[in-house]
C-alpha cells in the first residue's frame, strides 16, 4: 500500500481543521463564511485523500460523522458522576418556596438575593459526552441516572458536537452535558415520512430525539439533522471554576453550542420574570423548551446545598402548561399511507393554537378513538403533544346535542377497494391491496430492492414515471414493460431501457424466498420468508395454505400468519400472481436432504462475536443440520450459542434456562 507523505499528511490535517472551523461557524455560531458547495468541496477533497490513504483515517475526522454499519446491542456507560433529575415547579409561588429553602438551608435572611443563572429547558434527550485530550472518545444516554447507554457513533453524526475542542486551555479529560434535540421543522420533517410510510408518529421532539440517537443503525441518526445544547459538566480535569456561568463561558470557549439566551439574574424576581418572558415568546423559537431551569449560580454555594435523592436542591425546573383551545370536530377521515396503514383524522373548525392555526388533527388509529369516545360533531379540547402535533386531549361531553355521529373504521380501502384488516394484537388498521395506488411507489421500490428481485435501474425518478403515467399498476406490471415504452421516459434513453430489461430478466430466477420477501406481506421479511419457502416449497403451495397449516410452521406465529393468510386471500394478489406466472416467475424449491444432527429440528441463536467463523457460517451449520437459526431468544429456543462480548440475548436466554453453548462447544457439535 502506498505510504503518505508529509505533505499529504499535512494537507489532510490542514482540511480537517478547516473543516471543523467552519462547521463551528456554521453549526454552533451560526455565522457561516462560505457557502454550502465550498464546505462540500473540500469535504470531498479530504474523503477522496482519506481514501486513497486509509491509515490517515481518525475517529475524530470530519468523515467519521456520517455513520457506521449497524451495531447490535448498546453498550452500558457508567457516569462518573451521577446525572441527577431536576424537582418541578408549577407557578411563581412553588419557585418562591424553593428561593425560601435554600435561603433557610444557607442561613440567609429573607431580604438577602441569590444568583440565580436560568435556561431554557430544552425538550430533548440529556446525554454525556467525554473527551480525552480534547478528542471526543464516548456519549452516552442518561439512563437511571448512574448508567447509561453508550451510543458514541450516533453522537457522532451531530454536526454541531465536536470531535476535537478548540481554544488554549483544553482539558485532559472532561465529561460534557447537554441536551440533543430535534428542531421544530426537521421534526415535521421526520413526521411526514413516517406516515407516509405508514410508520406511527413520534409524539414530540424528545421522543423522536431519543429514537434517533438509540437507533442500532447510525446512517439512520446520520439522515436525520439532530442538534445540541451543552449546559453543564460532570467531571473535568485540570480546571476549577467559581460559578455555574464561568462554567458555560468556558465550555463556549472550547467549542461547545451553548444556549445563547441564558441570563444571569439577581434575585428571584428577575428569574420570575425571565420565565415568564420566555412563556410569552417561546413559540417564536425554531426548537421546543417546555420550561426553564433555574440553578444557584455559586458553585461553593451548590456544594453547601447539596441534594436530595436523585435531584439537586440547588436547582429546579419551571414547567409551562401546554397551551388549550376548544373547538369542534366536523369530520373523521381517513388516509391511506404508504405501507397500507389506515390513519384516521379529525376536521376540525380551524383554531390558533401554539402560534398557528389547526383544522385538523391525527386520531392515530381505532382504538384510540374509541378510549377518548370521539365522535363527529363532538366539541373537544385541543392542543398540541410536545407543543407540535395536534393532538384532541378530550371530549367536552356536556356540550353533546345527541346530534353526534360514531366514527366507523371501513371495511375497504377507498383507494382501491381491497379489504382493510386490523391484525389481533395490533392498533393500525392496513389496507391489504397489493395494487393499491396510495402504496404502488412503496411496493414497486421495495420488490426491486436488493433483498427482493434485486431488480438494478429501478430508482425514484423511473419509479415516480411509471406511476404517475400508469404504466404499471402492480409490480407484476413491471415485466410486460418493453424497450421502446421505457425509451420515451424523461431521462432515459435507449442503454438505459436495455439495461433495466435485463435486469428485469435476470430477477426472474430469484429464489422463492427472494420472491417472497419482494412481495412485501406484511411481518415476511428476508428470514420468514426463508422460513415460509422451507416450509412450503412454492408460491402456489403457499398461497393455498390454511390458516392452521401457517400457524403450525416453526418461528410463524398467529400474527405472521394471520398476515399471509389475508395477503393470498385478496382479489389483487390472485391477479397479481397470475402475472408473475406469465412473466416465468413461479419458484419452487426441491426438499434438501439435511444431515442429521445435534441441531436437527431445533431452534438456535446466536450472541456476541465468533473468533471462528462469520455469523452466516455458523447459522448455514445449523441449517445443513435441519435446524433453525433465530434472531431473538424466546421459550421456544433451544440453545444460545455465545461468543466474546456476549449482549442483551445471552441475559434473556439466562432469565429463560435456555441451554447454552460455548463457541468451542457449538464446533464440536457441528465436527468442526
Amino acid at each position: 500500500m502506498k505510504q503518505a507523505s508529509a505533505d499529504v499528511r499535512k494537507a489532510v490535517e490542514e482540511l480537517r481543521e478547516l473543516i471543523e472551523r467552519h462547521n463551528h461557524l456554521y453549526y454552533v455560531l451560526d455565522k457561516p463564511e462560505i457557502t454550502d458547495a465550498e464546505h462540500d468541496q473540500l469535504f470531498r477533497k479530504l474523503q477522496q485523500l482519506e481514501e486513497q490513504y486509509p491509515e490517515l483515517i481518525t475517529p475524530d475526522s470530519p468523515t467519521q460523522r456520517i455513520g457506521a454499519k449497524p451495531a447490535e446491542e448498546f453498550g452500558a456507560v457508567t457516569h462518573r458522576t451521577p446525572m441527577l433529575s431536576l424537582a418541578n415547579a408549577f407557578s411563581n409561588e412553588e419557585l418562591q418556596a424553593f428561593d425560601a429553602r435554600i435561603k433557610r438551608m444557607l442561613g440567609l435572611q429573607p431580604e438577602e438575593l441569590i444568583e440565580y443563572v436560568c435556561e431554557l429547558k430544552i425538550d430533548g434527550l440529556a446525554v454525556a459526552l467525554t473527551y480525552e485530550q480534547g478528542r471526543f472518545t464516548s456519549g452516552a444516554t442518561r439512563g437511571d441516572g448512574f448508567v447509561g447507554e453508550d451510543i458514541t457513533q450516533n453522537l457522532r453524526t451531530v454536526q454541531s458536537i465536536p470531535l476535537r475542542l478548540r481554544g488554549a486551555n483544553i482539558p485532559t479529560f472532561l465529561e460534557a452535558r447537554g441536551e440533543v434535540y430535534l428542531d421544530k421543522e426537521e421534526f415535521e420533517r421526520i413526521n411526514r415520512t413516517r406516515e407516509e410510510q405508514g410508520e406511527p408518529l413520534f409524539a414530540n421532539p424528545r421522543n423522536a430525539a431519543a429514537g434517533s440517537v438509540r437507533q442500532l443503525d447510525s446512517r439512520i441518526t446520520s439522515s436525520r439533522k439532530l442538534s445540541n445544547f451543552i449546559y453543564a459538566i460532570g467531571t473535568v480535569e485540570g480546571s476549577s471554576f467559581a460559578s455555574h456561568w464561568q462554567v458555560l463561558e468556558y465550555l463556549r470557549n472550547l467549542g461547545f453550542r451553548t444556549n445563547p439566551t441564558s441570563r444571569q439574574c439577581k434575585g428571584l424576581e428577575e428569574a420570575v420574570e425571565f420565565c415568564r418572558q420566555w412563556d410569552a415568546k417561546r413559540h417564536q423559537l425554531s426548537y421546543e423548551i417546555d420550561g426553564v431551569v433555574v440553578k444557584v449560580n455559586s458553585l461553593a454555594l451548590q456544594a453547601d446545598l447539596g441534594q436530595v435523592s436523585r435531584s439537586p436542591r440547588w436547582a429546579i425546573a419551571f414547567k409551562y402548561p401546554p397551551e388549550q383551545k376548544m373547538t369542534r370536530v366536523l369530520d373523521i377521515f381517513v388516509s391511506i399511507g404508504r405501507t397500507g396503514a389506515v390513519t384516521p383524522t379529525a376536521l376540525l373548525e380551524p383554531v390558533r393554537i401554539s402560534g398557528s392555526t389547526v383544522s385538523r388533527a391525527t386520531l392515530h388509529n381505532e382504538d384510540e378513538i374509541n378510549r377518548k369516545d370521539v365522535r363527529i360533531g363532538d366539541t373537544v379540547i385541543l392542543q398540541k403533544a410536545g407543543e407540535v402535533i395536534p393532538e384532541i386531549v378530550s371530549v367536552v361531553k356536556e356540550k353533546r346535542t345527541g346530534k353526534e355521529r360514531r366514527f366507523v373504521m371501513p371495511k375497504k380501502c377507498a383507494v382501491c377497494g381491497a379489504e382493510i384488516i386490523k391484525p389481533e394484537g395490533e392498533a393500525v388498521a392496513r389496507c391489504t391491496g397489493v395494487a393499491c395506488p396510495a402504496q404502488l411507489k412503496e411496493h414497486l421500490f421495495h420488490f426491486g430492492s436488493r433483498g427482493g428481485m434485486d431488480i438494478r435501474g429501478l430508482g425514484e425518478s423511473l419509479v415516480d414515471q411509471l406511476v404517475e403515467k400508469a404504466l404499471v399498476k402492480d409490480v407484476g406490471d413491471l415485466y410486460s414493460l418493453d424497450k421502446e415504452t421505457l425509451a420515451k421516459l424523461e431521462r432515459y434513453g435507449e442503454k438505459s431501457a436495455e439495461n433495466l430489461l435485463k435486469s428485469l430478466a435476470v430477477s426472474k430466477s430469484r429464489p422463492l424466498s427472494r420472491v417472497l420477501n419482494a412481495l412485501g406481506i406484511r411481518h415476511v421479511g428476508e428470514h420468514v420468508a426463508e422460513v415460509l419457502a422451507a416450509r412450503f416449497g412454492s408460491l402456489e403451495a403457499l398461497s393455498k395454505a390454511s390458516l392452521e397449516e401457517l400457524s403450525e410452521t416453526a418461528e410463524v406465529g398467529p400474527t405472521i400468519a394471520q398476515s399471509v393468510e389475508a395477503f393470498f386471500r385478496q382479489q389483487q394478489t390472485r391477479q397479481l400472481l397470475e402475472k408473475l406466472k406469465q412473466a416465468g416467475i413461479w419458484p419452487r424449491i426441491e426438499k434438501a436432504s439435511v444431515q442429521q444432527g445435534f441441531f436437527t429440528d431445533k431452534t438456535v441463536v446466536f450472541t456476541g462475536e465468533l473468533s471462528n467463523l462469520s455469523r452466516d457460517q455458523a447459522e448455514a451449520l445449523v441449517k445443513a443440520q435441519g435446524g433453525r437459526a433465530s434472531g431473538s431468544v424466546s421459550k421456544k429456543t433451544d440453545y444460545v450459542i455465545v461468543g466474546a462480548s456476549p449482549g442483551s440475548k445471552y441475559a434473556k436466554a439466562m432469565e429463560l434456562g435456555v441451554a447454552i453453548l460455548t463457541e468451542e462447544e457449538f464446533l464440536k457439535q457441528v465436527g468442526k
